[in-house]
């Protein structure tokens, strides 16, 4: 087949199938429900068989309700508490640390991360009653890095 003959054997095949859907009809099966031969008639049916159910027995056990217990929250009326830690990761260049420090009603710490720039940002924190939460932010210059 030469390529200039696809469109023309396209186009012919095209043609055949449209003639072979419009002269397409119904296959010529007799209408009805024919019996077919050789299969006897049903002529009797078998007798009933009587089906009793006992009845099922089902008994529930009580509910038991728990007695209300008294639960004692323990309060610490002057909570300490001092935690601290440092990450400095070579592989994946996460460089950072946070301590806190708690006694009484008085939370101080601070955190500090390299950011994106390669500047090192310093958070120092204080919350109390009376000033509420306050943060002091500081920022270090990029330490270059011997190549």
């Amino acid at each position: 087949i030469r390529p200039s003959d696809r469109p023309t054997m396209l186009r012919f095949i095209a043609v055949a199938a449209m003639c072979a859907v419009a002269s397409a009809q119904y296959i010529n099966a007799p209408l009805g429900y024919a019996r077919t031969l050789g299969a006897p008639l049903l002529s009797r049916y078998a007798t009933p068989v009587a089906v009793a159910h006992a009845p099922v027995a089902i008994a529930h056990a009580p509910v038991a309700v728990a007695a209300p217990t008294a639960r004692i929250e323990e309060h610490d009326p002057h909570p300490q508490y001092s935690y601290s830690y440092s990450v400095n990761d070579a592989v994946t260049g996460d460089n950072k640390e946070q301590h806190e420090t708690r006694d009484g009603d008085v939370v101080s710490g601070s955190y500090s991360l390299v950011e994106a720039d390669g500047t090192r940002r310093i958070v120092d924190y204080t919350a109390d009653p009376i000033n509420g939460f306050n943060a002091q932010v500081h920022k270090e210059a990029a330490v270059a890095h011997a190549p």
